[in-house]
Order: C-alpha cells, then structure tokens, then sequence
C-alpha cells in the first residue's frame, strides 16, 4: 500500500521520520501553491528563496532513490490549493493514505485535521521532531504557572539539553549575559563580507517566475543572495561562527546605516525552513567557545536566541491559538502610513529600516522591535495590519514566530492575556534609545535632542502620549514604575500639552 506522503516548504529537512520511515512504495509530494505564497503578499525574495529550496530539496529526494511528485506553480494542471493537490495527487498515484507532519501555523492545521473526512482515506500527523520542546512539552511547562517568562523557560532548555552547562550549573555561573550584549558600535572591527551564492539554473528559472507573477509584492527581488540548498545554509552556519559570532554579542543591538547585516548570523530563514536545525546551530556555537574562538556572553546570547527565545516563542503561539491573533489589548487602530511600503519618510530610522526590509527581506532584531515595532506601538497602528506586514515582508516570517514577536512583543497586544504574554511591558522608547544604538540619527531631518514641536524626533513627540493615553491599563505595571513617577511630576497643563503634542504627530502620519 503505497502512501502519500506531504512536504512543506519549511519542511526541508531529509532526516525527518516523515521522510525516513517512507516505504520503497511511498510517494514524497511537496506542491507550490499560490493559495500559500499569496494569502498575504510575501516579499518576491522569500517566495523565490523557499521554491528553489523546496527545487533542490526535491531533486535531492530523487537522486537518493526517493520517488517525489513535484508540482510548479506554472504547472497547467496545479489546483493553487494544498487541498486540491493533495487530493489530485491522491487520485492520480492511488496511494490509500496520506501522511504528513505538523504545520507551523495554525489555520493549516486545521486543514490538515479536515482531510481524514475529506479525503477518505487515512490520515498520520507526525510531530515536528526539530524543535528541542514540543508543543504538549511546553503545555507542561505552562501548567500550574501565574505567569511565563523566557528566562525561566530558557534555564530549564539549557538543563535539559545541557548547551554551556557545568552539571547543573551554568558555565560562567550566570545563565544570561545579556548586559554585555548592548555595546554602541564604534566601527574598530569592520562587519565582515557576505559569502556569495551565485543563482544556478534552477533558481534563475524560479527568478523569472517570481518576477512575471509576484513581481508587484512589496519587495525586490533583485539582488538575491540566499543559500537554497542545505551545503549553502551549512556555509552560512559555517561563515557565522567563524567570522562574525566573536562579535555578535557585543554589537548585537547596534544599527549603522549602510550595514543591514553586521554581525548577526542570518541564519533564521534557513533554522525555519529546516535546512539547518537548532541542534546543530547550537552545538556548532558551542563548540566554538569551547575551542577559545568566540567568548561566553556572545556564545551565550546566540544560544538564548534559538533554545530560549525561538522556542519560548513557538510555545506561545500553540499555547494561544486561535485566540491570539485577535488580541489588542491597547486598542491599536490607526492605518499604516504609506510609507511602510516605500520607506519614504524623513525619519532615517524608519527610512533605513523599511528600505533595508525592501530590499532585503531582512532586518534584524532590533530594527524590527525597537525602530519599526516601536514607532507602531506609540502610534497606535492597527494591530492586524501591522502583524500582517511583518509576516509578509521577513524571509524568516511564518505565523508561529511573527504573532508572538509582532502581536506580543513590539506591540504588547498580549498585554492583558496574563500567563500567555510575551514581554513583562510595552518596548516603548523615545528617540534617545535610537541615537544610543546607532548613527541613524545623525543623519536625520529631525532633532533627537529636541522633545517637541515641528522639528523634533517623533519618537520624542510620541513617547509622553502613549503613556498618558494608556495610564489605566499601564500604570500597575512593576516595570513601568519611574516613566510613571517622572509623568506624575509634570503639570496638569504640562501632561495636557504632551498629550497634544502626540496627537498632531499621529495626525500627521503620512507626511512624517
């Protein structure tokens, strides 16, 4: 009895049981679907970045003897759905049951839970064996808690798989070195040059695809520069350790215009499409310091990205879902300015950020929580509308890891849901967080020193108003305890005319 067996595009990893455990007589199907690259519109290089993995993927499968069914997008007979591929696919090879692994959202899921009616014939989900805590683990982890944290959930990671532990103590003995990992760059140690991919046939053939049908998406596609295979996501890995981790905590939070990379390792396209794992990324990191060639608190700071951070963040999404993607806990209406699709606003932060993102698919982390992220939450953008952005804009974004980050954490939209919220306050900040960590606002039409009127920093303008408009739902917060205190210290008529100054500013969003 032959099975049909369905890949994903972040699926791509040959040692999964879902491909490991196929029978001579299984079929291996992975689709590109237009359902899946346009049910929001994915920048054009995150489209092209998982076909041509998912091309390479496939033709690798055949070379090692697996038989695959592979559908094009510009195939004549492709239904754009998984549901009609999966059952043309059902039909046309006569397999008697289909097997496939969980999604890493939730509304595919719930189609996937569908199909044992449907499709009438049997239906196997495998648990996605790639992560270092399952869903149910997480569950049990949560249970019998008032309240999550990270921190706590990330001790508990590093016992259990022992990364930078000395028995049951940390090495260093301190489990976060994250003080150390907020230096102001200086420009002493140049960011180091990208390895270049050049595209090969298969990829200049899903180029031009990309371009005739997904060419009009928010993004460009020229330029393109990602690894497509797991030996290229191997070199990137490999480039990352060598080159650019030494640095990568203490420069973690630094932005400087004109070096959208720095020294981050631009690896979590390839940790979330499965052409690495986390396993090995952090056993490579690992072993790095333990070979004397990158320091604890850097080591360490990239570790809690994947084994805390990644992780924490899949558990609340599962945790959450449905309801999740509906929270708004501050009431975040306000339309996107237009700007957000061009990056043309005399805000040289927001500018380098949005441009890099459109040119690039990428920003780091802090571009996208304390530039991008931050101007939302202080001017109040519609939650959905903001959500929807980053999962369409980021080659790394799928719903899993972009809810929790976006909803949660950038716009504390969670801020109400208690044992599933993301941060401990809002990351509101003024424009002197910015001018801290980078050069942008040297650059800049408006003043970081100045606090209000025309030419000041809007971040300046909007920092006082977010907190007075939202002071009855914020002000209990432990976190927030000084801004508050310093607010209770102005006038009446002084906190009256920072509320204003606020207004005018969101008044004015498409032309800031």
């Amino acid at each position: 009895m032959a099975t049909l067996r369905l890949i994903l595009a972040d699926q791509l990893t040959a040692t999964l049981p879902l491909i490991t455990e196929a029978a001579a007589t299984d079929i291996l199907l992975l689709v590109e679907v237009m359902e899946e690259a346009t049910y929001v519109p994915h920048h054009p290089k995150k489209i092209a970045f998982l076909f041509s993995a998912m091309r390479h993927f496939a033709a690798e499968l055949a070379a090692a003897g697996r038989t695959v069914r592979y559908v094009k997008l510009d195939d004549p007979a492709n239904t754009g759905s998984f549901d009609g591929e999966v059952a043309r696919a059902l039909e046309e090879t006569n397999a008697e049951a289909l097997a496939l692994m969980e999604p890493g959202e939730w509304r595919v899921l719930e189609k996937f839970k569908h199909w044992q009616n449907t499709l009438g014939v049997p239906v196997t989900i495998y648990e996605d064996s790639r992560f270092f805590c399952s869903v149910a683990g997480f569950r049990q982890h949560a249970t019998g808690k008032k309240q999550l944290r990270m921190e706590f959930f990330y001790r508990e990671m590093r016992r259990q798989t022992g990364y930078l532990m000395e028995g049951d103590q940390p090495l260093g003995r301190k489990w976060n070195y994250d003080t150390e990992n907020r230096g102001a760059y200086d420009g002493a140690i140049p960011p180091p040059v990208l390895p270049t991919t050049v595209p090969d046939a298969i990829t200049q053939e899903v180029l031009g695809l990309v371009a005739a049908r997904f060419g009009h998406h928010f993004g460009r596609l020229e330029g393109f520069r990602f690894g497509v295979t797991r030996a290229e996501a191997l070199a990137q890995l490999e480039h990352f350790i060598q080159h650019r981790l030494p640095y990568f905590g203490q420069y973690q939070d630094a932005m400087v215009q004109g070096q959208p990379y720095m020294f981050h390792a631009l690896i979590s396209m390839y940790l979330n499409c499965g052409l690495l794992v986390a396993d090995e990324v952090c056993a490579a990191a690992e072993a790095a310091y333990h070979a004397g060639e990158a320091p604890l608190a850097a080591v360490e700071g990239f570790i809690r990205q994947v084994l805390g951070w990644r992780e924490y963040v899949r558990g609340i999404y599962w945790l959450n879902m449905p309801h999740y993607a509906t929270r708004n806990f501050l009431g975040a209406k306000n339309p996107l300015p237009k700007w957000f699709w061009s990056g043309d606003t005399k805000m040289n932060c927001l500018h380098q950020a949005i441009t890099e993102t459109r040119d690039n698919a990428y920003a780091h982390h802090i571009q996208r929580l304390m530039v991008i992220g931050n101007f939302a939450l202080l001017a109040g953008l519609n939650v959905e509308e903001v959500c929807a952005w980053y999962l369409m804009v980021y080659a790394d974004a799928y719903e899993w890891v972009e809810l929790p980050n976006t909803l949660g954490m950038a716009l504390y939209g969670d801020g109400d849901s208690g044992l599933g919220s993301m941060a401990s306050k809002p990351y509101a900040a003024s424009g002197a967080y910015i001018n801290k960590m980078s050069n942008y606002c040297q650059h800049c039409h408006y003043q970081v020193a100045q606090k209000e009127g025309a030419g000041a920093c809007p971040f300046n303008r909007l920092y006082w108003g977010f907190l007075i408009q939202h002071q009855e739902k914020l002000r209990g917060n432990m976190r927030l305890v000084y801004p508050y205190a310093t607010l209770n210290k102005f006038s009446a008529e002084r906190r009256a005319g920072l509320a204003a100054e606020a207004r005018v500013v969101i008044e004015s969003l498409e032309t800031l």
